[in-house]
């Protein structure tokens, strides 16, 4: 069976991670609002791995934003392309996340990364990488600050405090639920810092997390589990695709 293959000129070693890094950073574009909340579509994106198999599972959730209703959902699953380096991770997960992206089968509309944009050391995480190849907004709601600062937002859902790199705000940490433990929100490509936390909180109505995190994430670990359990590691298919009836 076929499993997603690595890009041709992918990226080998850090030096030529970092160099891609430092020429695609130029193209992000920071001054467009982005997408309404509320509005759309809005689709959430993820992997999960088993490095004993090398193998790496993503999945693409699409929700009606109005209902957080799942539209369509995709997975692919491929080998592992990129030793794990702290800031160079997107090179482990953009050729499974993009081709799982490709399997939708209708257009994605903003798109949520379980990870960082311009809340990254080189200011260009998986969001910002993801968003100039795909030209597609882009947004990262992260579970941690990573090597950031802040100030803790105040403790009512909808408070945020600055990600700080310095004094340069890479992000906000942002309150989604009351009393909870803030996440961490950064652009990534086509969105403003506004459209950004909008978006969060209009993600966020039961849970800590958004929906389209918790919805890809459960997605990947259950393809991830079936490519484990198909012929030498593989899987049984290299992609799986679901269109909701009611979708629109």
């Amino acid at each position: 069976m076929t499993i997603v293959g690595v890009p041709a000129g992918w990226p080998a070693t850090e030096e030529e991670a970092r160099a891609v890094q430092d020429e695609l950073r130029g193209r992000v574009v920071l001054d467009e609002p982005g997408p309404p909340a509320g509005e759309g579509r809005v689709t959430g994106v993820d992997v999960a791995y088993d490095d004993a198999l090398d193998l790496v599972a993503a999945a693409a959730v699409v929700l009606d934003a109005a209902t957080l209703e799942v539209v369509a959902e995709a997975t692919a699953v491929g080998r592992v392309s990129f030793p794990y380096v702290p800031g160079l991770l997107a090179f482990r997960e953009i050729p499974a996340v993009r081709a799982a992206l490709d399997r939708l089968p209708c257009p994605p509309g903003l798109v949520v990364c379980d990870g960082y944009g311009l809340a990254h050391p080189r200011r260009f995480g998986l969001a910002s990488h993801l968003g100039v190849l795909t030209g597609l907004p882009t947004i990262g709601v992260a579970k941690n600050p990573f090597t950031f600062t802040y100030d803790e937002p105040g403790p009512a859902r909808g408070d945020w405090a600055p990600l700080l790199a310095g004094t340069e705000e890479v992000g906000r940490a942002l309150r989604t639920r009351d009393g909870v433990k803030p996440v961490f929100v950064s652009v990534g490509h086509r969105v403003g810092p506004a459209a950004a936390l909008a978006h969060t909180l209009a993600l966020t109505p039961r849970f800590r997390l958004p929906e389209t995190t918790r919805r890809a994430d459960a997605l990947c670990r259950r393809a991830l589990r079936d490519a484990a359990r198909g012929p030498a590691g593989g899987a049984t298919q290299d992609s799986t695709t679901r269109q909701a009836p009611t979708s629109r």
